[in-house]
């Protein structure tokens, strides 16, 4: 008889050749800091506190593009960026822990041997420091920041420099990008990866619907569940 399966037996489902992961409400529990950040910035530049809802549909966008939506010129969009980080590295270790599952998450598809990214929006110092705080460092392959890039997401490049640093162009089929946002969704998407819409981030579902995402996940553990053809 021949060497292949027996009739009526599934194959087994193909995994994944690589997970990419957003940062800041995906894997590391930072939302409070970037709200927190985000207050003293305004009550710094404007002289008052405005509404979190405000700064929340602009997280997981860069930085630098979101301050040019609330400063009234370039040079003051500059300064708030200054203040903002200089803040940010004062509070960042207190206010920074990694999400129940994180670690055991990508150190189970590490064993499977999926290959792991992280695709954020945040700069490469304040990146480096969120991932070592949430004690990652050793569990990650390559680090796509935006300082990297030169449009960072929505636009798909940040997800595009991943894969090329992954030598997988043309593979987005067996990719998934993991992430809270809808401008994450939109960058996987448009990169050509299949995407994971995360629930315990600060979108809703109805946010994130509109994105289409290919998956559905509720915590960090059902990550482990998903495989390219279990859409």
């Amino acid at each position: 008889m021949g060497g292949g399966a027996l009739t009526g037996t599934p194959a087994r489902p193909a995994d994944w050749r690589a997970v990419l992961f957003d940062l800041d409400g995906t894997l590391a529990n930072t939302v409070p800091l970037i709200l927190s950040c985000y207050r003293h910035t305004m009550l710094t530049h404007l002289g008052r506190e405005l509404p979190d809802q405000l700064w929340v549909p602009h997280i997981g966008r860069p930085l630098r593009a979101t301050m040019g939506d609330f400063a009234r010129d370039g040079a003051e969009a500059e300064r708030m960026v200054v203040t903002y980080i200089e803040f940010q590295r004062r509070v960042h270790d207190e206010m920074t822990r990694g999400f129940p599952g994180a670690l055991e998450t990508l150190t189970a598809l590490r064993t499977r041997g999926v290959r792991l990214g992280v695709v954020t929006s945040k700069g490469r110092e304040m990146t480096g420091r969120t991932i070592g705080r949430c004690g990652l460092s050793e569990a990650i392959d390559v680090v796509v920041t935006a300082d990297d890039v030169v449009v960072g997401k929505p636009d798909p490049e940040p997800v595009l420099r991943a894969l090329a640093e992954l030598q997988l162009e043309g593979k987005g089929d067996e990719v998934l990008f993991v992430g809270d946002s809808p401008h994450d969704m939109v960058a996987g998407r448009s990169g050509g990866v299949r995407t994971a819409a995360a629930l315990w981030g600060p979108f809703t579902r109805a946010e994130l619907e509109a994105t289409r995402p290919d998956y559905w996940v509720v915590d960090l553990a059902a990550v482990r569940e998903l495989r390219p053809d279990s859409a």
